[in-house]
This record gives C-alpha cells, structure tokens and sequence, in this order.
C-alpha cells in the first residue's frame, strides 16, 4: 500500500511543503461567499449595510460642523456684541453630540452584529465540511497530508472569518465614506474638489 502510495506521488511526506496551487477567478469565490452568507444571514447583512452608512454620516457632519458652528453661532455672536446668545450654541453642541452618539452606537452594532454572522457562518462551514469529509475515499486521505487536511479547518476558515467579519465591513464602510466625501466637497465648492482631485493625483505620481 505504502509502495502504490509513493508511486501516486502522495504521502504525507510528499505532500509536506508543497507550494498551494494559484486561486482561478477569486470573483466566482467571492461571490459563492456572500451567497451562501446572504442566504442565511441576510437581514443581518441589510442591518450591518444601515449601520455602516448611519455610522458614515455620522462622521461626514462632524467634518461640516466646524462651518455651520461659525457661520450659524459664533459670527452672530460677535455681531451681537455685549449680551451675546449663547443658546444657538448650546443647541448646536448638544444636537452634534447627539449626532456623535448615534455613530458610536451604530459602529458598535455593526461590529457586533458581524462577529455574529462571521461566527455562524464559519460554524456552519466547518460542519459541512466535516460531513461531506465522511464521504471522502480512503485513497483521498492518502494522498493528502494530514496537515494539509486540518488546514482547511482551521487557517483557511479563520481567513474567511477575518474576510466576512473584518474586510467585508472594511471595504463597504470605505466606499461609502468615498462617495459621501465627494458628494459633501462638490456640494462645498466644485472648483476645490477639481483642485483636491488634480491634487492628489500629481502626489501620487510623484510618490
């Protein structure tokens, strides 16, 4: 048995420090991934979706709180002169504050809310998994090294754990923050956007 195990090219010792073969199409395993997530955690990704734009919004109008601060509360302060109203102030501190909040909460939600459907996600894998390696011929498990084998449970799935819990949110926080910046900075002034926009490129040539 050991001889016709050699003869394949298999073993546990054949396999050992065998270099992992090239992913074809990681847009097709990608898209098998938020599948199978959407197809039993989706309204927990719809909640993690909101949360993520609240908890942007929320901080694209601290970035613009700085302006209707001064225009709204303190220029009219000055203008008043001996007995400024200091209320406009007090309302717009307490409504940023509240606005503050809102973000903290919603970033909380949306992390929790990914560890839960991250951790289901991979206990759910990894039983299936389990199954369908009792369906798996002898020949398969002679020809695969034994560590190759636990990898799949163990390094390969905490990959996706990290891929669904932290890069998922990562990338759609990142996109959302992008859109939401440059929708505010045109809404600002079109003429610096442009400015910013030629800015950024020449430094990244240069760099």
């Amino acid at each position: 048995m050991a001889e016709k195990v050699r003869e394949v090219g298999g073993g546990p010792r054949g396999m050992r420090g065998r270099p992992r073969p090239k992913v074809e199409n990681p847009g097709k395993i990608l898209g098998r991934i938020l599948s199978y997530i959407l197809k039993y955690y989706s309204l927990q990704l719809v909640l993690v979706a909101a949360f993520i734009v609240i908890s942007v919004l929320a901080n694209v109008q601290g970035t613009l709180f700085l302006q209707s601060l001064i225009d709204d509360c303190i220029v009219p302060m000055l203008e008043a002169g001996g007995d400024p109203d200091f209320g406009p102030l007090r309302t717009a501190i307490l409504r940023m504050a509240g606005i503050y909040c809102i973000g903290v909460f919603c970033a909380l939600a949306q992390t929790k809310t990914m560890v839960y459907v991250g951790q289901g996600a991979l206990r759910n894998l990894r039983k299936r998994l389990f199954s369908h390696m009792q369906t798996l011929p002898i020949r398969y498990f002679d020809t695969h090294s034994h560590g190759d084998i636990m990898s799949f449970y163990t390094n390969d799935v905490d990959t996706l754990q990290q891929l669904i819990s932290q890069s998922l949110p990562s990338i759609l926080s990142a996109v959302i923050t992008l859109i939401t910046s440059v929708v505010t900075m045109l809404r600002t002034s079109v003429w610096m956007t442009l400015f910013s926009f030629i800015f950024v490129f020449v430094i990244t040539k240069v760099t």
